[in-house]
């Protein structure tokens, strides 16, 4: 049973990917992260030694604290946040219950882009659809929560990222983009190492919706019309993004908990 001020992994793993995920910051110090160079999805690096900083950067009222093996640093952390009015857990069994926990995703910590502010910085084309909801959707919930997009027209796309050291996505000729058959959310799940059954069967959804396939799944047509109706709905393209996420949150929950449920209403009930 876990301490009053711990998380276990099996409760932390039903919350990532969720937009009830708390803040996840990892405190490992920098040996120890050097040995293993692997993020929990959606978690960030921050000293122990600042606290103040920390607490300056929390973007959610409840903050799960990380270590090695989640003992005195994460313990002290948590201890600290709560002796100043934050919830905070610390993970029980830290980074080696996490790498050793079956199905516990691990984002290498090579493939995120240099963040600019704390933040990683992305542009693409702007009226997104498909790809370009569903991106922005996985790197804010599996990869950086801070993640800021830049939507912009198709011709400047790559000026913009240079001037603004962005990362372009979604476009041709760019390393984040389609690769043969599949969508750039496939060559995102591919480099963050996201490979989960649910995140699968969202890919197999995306990459019929994007690429006009969508006799490849009975879903695809759905998400084309909900796309094409939200892209109707908004002008601005970050409103649309904010709505968009809510389409994937659910999507994510139907591929995650409920892919196998039906409904019907029968045309007759017994007494």
């Amino acid at each position: 049973m876990p301490a009053p001020n711990a998380i276990t992994v099996s409760q932390l793993n039903r919350l990532i990917g969720t937009p009830d995920c708390p803040d996840i910051v990892d405190v490992c110090i920098d040996e120890d992260f050097a040995d293993d160079p692997f993020l929990i999805p959606g978690s960030r690096r921050h000293p122990h030694t600042d606290i103040p900083g920390l607490i300056e950067t929390l973007k959610t009222p409840r903050a799960i604290i990380v270590c090695q093996k989640g003992l005195k640093l994460s313990q002290g952390v948590t201890a600290w946040l709560r002796s100043e009015g934050i919830e905070a857990e610390y993970l029980q069994g830290g980074m080696f219950g996490w790498r050793e926990a079956k199905d516990s995703l691990r984002v290498p910590a090579s493939a995120l882009p240099q963040p600019m502010n704390g933040q990683t910085l992305w542009v693409t084309r702007h009226r997104p659809k498909i790809d370009r909801i569903a991106c922005p959707w996985l790197i804010r919930r599996f990869v950086d929560r801070g993640a800021r997009f830049l939507f912009v027209s198709p011709d400047d796309v790559e000026a913009v990222a240079e001037k603004f050291n962005a990362v372009p996505f979604d476009i041709e000729g760019v390393f984040w983009s389609h690769r043969g058959d599949a969508c750039t959310f496939d060559t995102m799940l591919e480099e963050f190492k996201l490979t989960s059954p649910a995140l699968s069967r969202m890919a197999d959804v995306i990459r019929a919706a994007d690429t006009n396939r969508n006799a490849d799944h009975p879903v695809a047509a759905g998400l084309l019309a909900l796309s094409v109706g939200l892209s109707r709905q908004f002008r601005d393209d970050h409103a649309q993004l904010e709505a968009g996420l809510t389409l994937y949150d659910a999507l994510y929950r139907w591929a995650r908990d409920g892919y196998e449920e039906t409904h019907d209403w029968p045309s007759s009930r017994g007494a």
